[in-house]
């Protein structure tokens, strides 16, 4: 159902039991485990810096990785950095399968650490509801973290991303190299267009009409002319990218399904948009272009129809096509942006969302010395270390040409995949950094990368990128009121969709829609939006 997974995910953060996964694809979180699945274990590794070397102190930071992939992901540049800041940093590597646990009794007044390292740890409810153990750090930034100042003086949204509603920095911002700005999009059988003598759709009603012959001419070969499912569901929001042609303007992982139009905050399913989209959604399923399943299959079944031996599916949305598609994906190519009925080319873009993030360092209440601890982290604000906390340290993740300028991305070694090597070796999606505009021109890949194919796909559609809603930071009291009032708002949404999709009836009841909506206490949900937006806007 429409919004269900956001739903959930919303409700677990505002009971503080589970990790914010914000800033990290579908398929990193995935990445091949390389020393095994996680297991409810915790190690601890220590900076290559020992007591007798360190003039300054000693500090034990805290950091959750999705899986048991061992401690390199520290030894190159991080522990590095530590030896020449002339501190002891001890890490505490806890697995996300035991960060619950162990979140609910730090928070409950457990032995915490100094600081915690990547967003993956908190969240902003979680900051905001724990006000005394974590440590607002804006008065240090002018005396120990010279890099971070200039960007923030420099990058508007580093600058409102490190700032919360308060008006005080509790967490470090990022800015990520080699993201796109690009997340998930649509792949199409191209085998498919082959055998049925199609072109690639440029525009919805060509979309239309190749839909329909994949319904009506066998387009897979096999025989039978009723396997074929010409629009399916992928791994992301089928009936919102259906409904892209329409305007309905989609972003990064938007837990509130607010977009930005003309320069105010727009909630998605009140828009004009959605309601053109949701029509055509209702047409194409009518017609039986749509799997009629759509709303009632688990993910088990819905992997099943997009892996089957002989493919099944002709389009559905995805990050790539072999996260989506498994080994069927050398038949998918991407479908281009679409003209809709205005003539306008529509895509799912947050260029924030995959590249910029929010709380990638924190301080606690235990730390004695912020100071020295945030004249470490001020050294991972630059290029040579953004590359090498997120592929691994130079010679073993990365090789810098000096002269040229340039960085090499080398190819994984021990028989993993590329995104599992860069895991192991470094903090990967986590932790401060930070790259200029155009630093991915310097980047070159030695070997098959899903980032590098990843990024090529992004520079057919990038140019029709256009603004989505800012990761905004709320009061405590604004989390508070967000809690009462989305749920129910989202729920309701959720049902009339999906009856809609399926029955129809979106243009006469759409007023009544409205109006339960305003008596849900929408009015009061888009104003703690529309506030939230300005304060972000002012603190650029």
């Amino acid at each position: 159902m429409f919004k269900k997974k956001k739903i959930m995910a919303f409700i677990m953060a505002m009971s503080l039991t589970v990790v914010s996964l914000s800033g990290c694809s579908s398929e990193s979180k995935k990445g091949d485990n390389a020393k095994g699945a996680a297991t409810e274990t915790k190690t601890e590794g220590v900076a290559s810096t020992d007591s007798s070397e360190a003039a300054g102190g000693s500090y034990k930071v805290g950091t959750v990785r999705w899986a048991d992939w061992g401690e390199d992901y520290h030894t190159g540049f991080p522990d590095q950095a530590a030896k020449e800041t002339g501190i002891n940093v001890t890490w505490d590597t806890i697995l996300n399968a035991d960060w619950v646990d162990r979140k609910a009794v730090l928070l409950a007044g457990g032995d915490l650490p100094d600081a915690f390292m990547g967003s993956i740890c908190f969240s902003e409810t979680d900051i905001l509801s724990n006000a005394g153990t974590f440590v607002a750090i804006d008065e240090y930034i002018d005396e120990y973290m010279p890099n971070l100042k200039k960007i923030m003086e420099s990058d508007p949204t580093m600058k409102a991303l490190a700032y919360s509603a308060d008006g005080h920095i509790y967490g470090l911002p990022s800015k990520k190299p080699c993201r796109p700005t690009v997340g998930n999009q649509l792949f199409i059988n191209k085998t498919w267009l082959n055998n049925l003598g199609l072109e690639m759709p440029t525009t919805y009603d060509e979309f239309v009409n190749v839909l329909r012959a994949f319904k009506e001419q066998d387009a897979n070969g096999n025989g039978d002319p009723n396997d074929e499912i010409p629009y399916g569901r992928g791994n992301a929001d089928s009936v919102m990218f259906y409904s892209l042609p329409f305007g309905v303007r989609l972003g990064g992982d938007n837990t509130y399904t607010m977009t930005v139009k003309d320069g105010n905050p727009v909630f998605i399913p009140v828009s004009e948009e959605y309601k053109a989209g949701i029509n055509a959604v209702h047409e194409a399923y009518v017609e039986g272009l749509i799997d009629p399943e759509l709303f009632t299959q688990d993910d088990s079944m819905k992997d099943a129809k997009l892996m089957s031996e002989t493919p099944i599916v002709g389009c559905a949305a995805g990050w790539t096509a072999d996260a989506t598609f498994g080994t069927n994906a050398d038949q998918y190519e991407a479908l281009p942006a679409l003209k809709g009925p205005d003539g306008k080319q529509y895509i799912a873009s947050d260029p924030e969302h995959y590249n910029y993030s929010r709380y990638e360092f924190v301080v606690t209440s235990s730390c004695k010395n912020p100071g020295e601890l945030l004249s470490w982290v001020d050294k991972f604000y630059t290029e040579d270390a953004s590359i090498q906390t997120f592929y691994g340290t130079f010679d073993i993740g990365v090789e810098k040409d000096e002269v040229a300028g340039t960085y090499t991305v080398l190819e994984p070694k021990d028989g993993v995949s590329a995104d599992t090597y860069a895991w192991v070796n470094s903090l990967r999606d986590f932790g401060p950094k930070y790259v200029e505009e155009g630093f991915n021109d310097k980047v070159i890949y030695a070997g098959e990368n899903g980032d590098a194919a990843k990024l090529a796909l992004d520079k057919n559609v990038e140019q029709y990128a256009i603004e989505a809603y800012p990761n905004v930071s709320y009061t405590a009291d604004q989390v508070y009121m967000l809690g009462t009032l989305f749920a129910d708002i989202t729920s309701f949404v959720g049902v009339n969709q999906a009856t809609w999709v399926t029955e129809g009836g979106i243009d006469e009841q759409w007023d009544g829609y409205i109006d339960k909506l305003n008596q849900m206490g929408y009015e009061e949900f888009i104003k703690i939006q529309t506030d939230a937006y300005n304060t972000y806007k002012s603190n650029q």
